[in-house]
């Protein structure tokens, strides 16, 4: 995939305005992600590729709190860890190009960074949001880390990325 190809994913991925909306919490979904990206609902795993992304694309982090929301309902959801997982990455000249699991495809730089917790890598998505970098794409990051200082990290979008200590 070229890096055209991956802005115009990102742009034909047009999400709803749910910063936009501001309804009262109706109650709870029933609906959980699990930590490795899966999504449940009434214990029942949701297998349908397009409905998780229906409802990744209503999703919005309040506080420590995750909701879906729509323009009529708020209703809240269970995350375990991150609502999302990273699990491809692709180098466009200096740019690093995540994909998750529910298809965005997010551009390492301004305005999506990536922070260390316990030694595991997240990378904001988008409003907060946030997916955890899996242990493979994890490796390819790692494999492209250079030593700036006294830490290792990666560069893209012109912004340094630590990490880890340099050894």
């Amino acid at each position: 995939m070229t890096a055209g190809d991956f802005y115009a994913r990102m742009e034909a991925a047009r999400l709803p305005p749910v910063r936009n909306w501001n309804p009262p919490l109706c109650g709870d979904s029933g609906m959980r992600i699990a930590r490795d990206g899966q999504w449940f609902h009434a214990g029942k795993r949701i297998t349908r590729p397009e409905l998780v992304r229906l409802f990744c694309g209503l999703l919005r982090k309040e506080g420590a709190d995750y909701v879906l929301v729509t323009p009529a309902e708020k209703l809240s959801i269970a995350v375990e860890d991150a609502p999302f997982l990273a699990v491809a990455l692709e180098q466009a000249g200096e740019d690093l190009l995540f994909t998750t699991n529910a298809g965005d495809a997010v551009r390492l730089g301004p305005g999506h960074g990536l922070r260390l917790q316990d030694d595991v890598p997240y990378l904001h998505v988008r409003g907060g949001l946030e997916a955890k970098v899996a242990r493979n794409v994890w490796y390819q990051l790692a494999a492209l880390a250079a030593a700036q200082g006294d830490r290792m990290g990666v560069i893209s979008g012109g912004e340094f990325f630590v990490l880890g200590p340099a050894a």
